[in-house]
């Protein structure tokens, strides 16, 4: 019997909310009594965003599928129940370990269309014109999510591609039950989306007021579009009617996405990114995802006993994770793209002497001045976002990281075909220098460029001991600070052995370099520890969450433990 934990805020929870948030003040441990729940499994475990997607990726493992098949089955019922990050409209990367073989990545980010260019967010006297790169057509890339999940799927699905998909079909054409969390979202939204007809059509309420916890809402052009890609794969998105509608839907409001942008688009299988740590084999995303060298960085300058010895959640601990998210980031900026258009010194950036080089001048009674430490030099060579993670029965785990940037893309739905699309042409370093909508800071390696993914902080990761066994499926939403809590949850579990729930669960914290600031959660950290971060020179910043991280990690007896981050919505399905 498949179990969930829902982590969806409700009214009626609001009196254990606020005893979670004493007890966090005054005693840590009692935060792990009452929040740190951890649902298990023997056989196989999804978990998503949704109850509903998470139900639907089990069921496919249920019936004979794979982790692939469930993979597929769970992303497309999110594009129906979690619209704000779920999709069909955006992109993705994911990481694929079958059992007991090497892990393999694939890149299935947006990608600039052919016309674009890298200005064409520069008025003509050069100053920026933010919000064309995050609302409305301008803001859209090349969706890759459906090429994506038809190449995974034809290279290592079990199921017929059209089963996989009628879970999503079933729920986009009867409808599922509004969570307090979608209701809230899109009664907020809903002004919003005001300047577009075509998504105030579905996602405003039908009728005067407003949407209610448990109404039952219908999407009859998405399980229209979806019936199409059930039928004609890639081809029912990429090609025909679909395809036709959204070209259409780009010309009636000036936007770039052409036909030649839809037929031209790939999913891209990149070399896997691998690093070492406290005996643990990291199986990372390489570029256009920024977050695979990131967190190799930060690991290659960081050492496991000093952290061990400093204690979990110490101001010498947090101190040491801080400058090495400083020291990462500031390189993310100077050096990360695109590898089909900039030349990436990763085996520079992840030299040992180089990152040695880079940790010199950590101290750890200081901080360091972002400022004055600036990018590295290393040896050149010649975003709303959602995460899932899936083992099966098998020991075949997936980790999935999925976007359309900010909630709701670009806040478009396109016309007839019922879905959103991204705003990821915000990920471009539209005029380098200059904050994006995540106050990253970019570079001409990631400037635009006609046909170009633009740089991702998103970083599915798997995990294997010394063994080869998947010990851990990880990944978070968050922007950038996906990179900093998938750090952190790998080091919560991997160093200081907190089950699952109590891994992603527990305070973090964040720095990207710019703006120069050490970003705590809200109420986590005692005054004594802010103190002393003080005293070291950190500019503390309060915050009231930082990303929302899914975990399934399989302790050393089998068992399959899920992680539910309970700063978000989710749910795991296991039996």
């Amino acid at each position: 019997m498949a179990r969930f934990i829902p982590m969806m805020m409700r009214k009626s929870n609001l009196a254990a909310i606020l005893a979670i948030v004493l007890a966090l003040l005054f005693n840590y441990s009692q935060l792990f009594a009452q929040i740190g729940l951890t649902n298990e499994a023997k056989n196989a475990m999804v978990v998503s965003a949704s109850k509903e997607a998470s139900e639907a990726g089990l069921a496919m493992i249920k019936k004979g599928g794979n982790a692939i098949d469930a993979a597929v089955a769970t992303h497309m019922a999110l594009a129906v129940t979690f619209p704000q990050a779920g999709n069909i409209g955006g992109g993705g990367f994911m990481i694929y370990k079958p059992a007991n073989q090497a892990a393999v990545a694939l890149d299935f980010r947006e990608k600039a269309p052919a016309t674009a260019s890298r200005d064409m967010y520069l008025d003509k006297d050069g100053n920026y014109l933010s919000e064309a790169s995050k609302i409305g057509p301008l803001a859209a890339g090349v969706p890759g999510s459906v090429a994506g999940l038809w190449e995974a799927h034809q290279k290592y699905g079990k199921l017929p591609w059209a089963d996989v998909i009628a879970p999503a079909i079933k729920l986009a054409r009867e409808g599922f039950l509004l969570s307090y969390h979608e209701m809230n979202s899109l009664n907020y939204y809903r002004f919003r989306f005001a300047d577009f007809p075509a998504t105030l059509e579905i996602f405003s309420p039908q009728v005067e007021g407003l949407f209610t916890e448990g109404e039952l809402f219908i999407q009859t052009d998405l399980a229209n579009t979806l019936e199409r890609i059930a039928k004609d794969g890639r081809d029912g998105f990429y090609k025909g009617e679909t395809a036709e509608l959204l070209v259409q839907f780009m010309k009636e409001y000036k936007g770039l996405i052409s036909l030649e942008d839809l037929q031209n688009y790939e999913a891209v299988w990149r070399p896997i990114l691998e690093t070492t740590f406290a005996g643990y084999t990291l199986h990372l995303m390489p570029p256009t995802s920024s977050g695979g060298i990131a967190i190799a960085q930060m690991l290659g300058m960081l050492d496991a006993d000093k952290l061990i010895e400093s204690g979990f959640l110490s101001a010498d601990y947090l101190h040491q994770l801080a400058e090495a998210m400083r020291r990462a980031f500031a390189d993310r900026s100077a050096y990360l793209g695109d590898p089909d258009f900039y030349d990436i010194p990763q085996n520079g950036l992840l030299d040992k002497a180089y990152l040695a080089e880079r940790w010199a001048s950590f101290n750890i009674d200081k901080a360091s001045s972002s400022e004055e430490l600036g990018e590295g030099k290393p040896t050149i060579e010649s975003t709303e976002t959602t995460h899932y993670s899936i083992i099966d029965t098998e020991g075949n785990a997936v980790a999935i990281t999925t976007t359309l940037n900010g909630l709701y893309g670009n806040q478009m739905v396109v016309k007839g075909a019922g879905f959103f699309l991204n705003n990821e042409m915000d990920d471009f370093s539209a005029q380098p220098g200059t904050p994006n909508m995540f106050g990253l800071i970019g570079g001409e390696a990631n400037a635009i460029a006609p046909s170009k993914r633009m740089l991702s902080s998103m970083i599915p990761a798997i995990i294997s001991d010394e063994t080869g066994k998947t010990r851990m499926i990880l990944g978070a939403a968050g922007g950038p600070r996906i990179i900093t809590t998938v750090l952190q949850t790998f080091l919560a579990s991997a160093l200081f052995n907190l089950p699952a729930q109590k891994a992603v669960a527990a305070p973090r914290i964040h720095h990207q370099w710019l703006a120069d600031r050490l970003y705590i959660e809200r109420y986590t950290l005692g005054s004594d520890t802010r103190t002393l971060l003080r005293a070291k020179g950190h500019k503390l910043a309060d915050i009231s969450s930082i990303a929302r991280s899914h975990l399934i990690f399989v302790n050393e007896e089998g068992i399959i433990e899920a992680g539910v981050d309970p700063r978000g919505r989710g749910a795991s399905a296991g039996y």
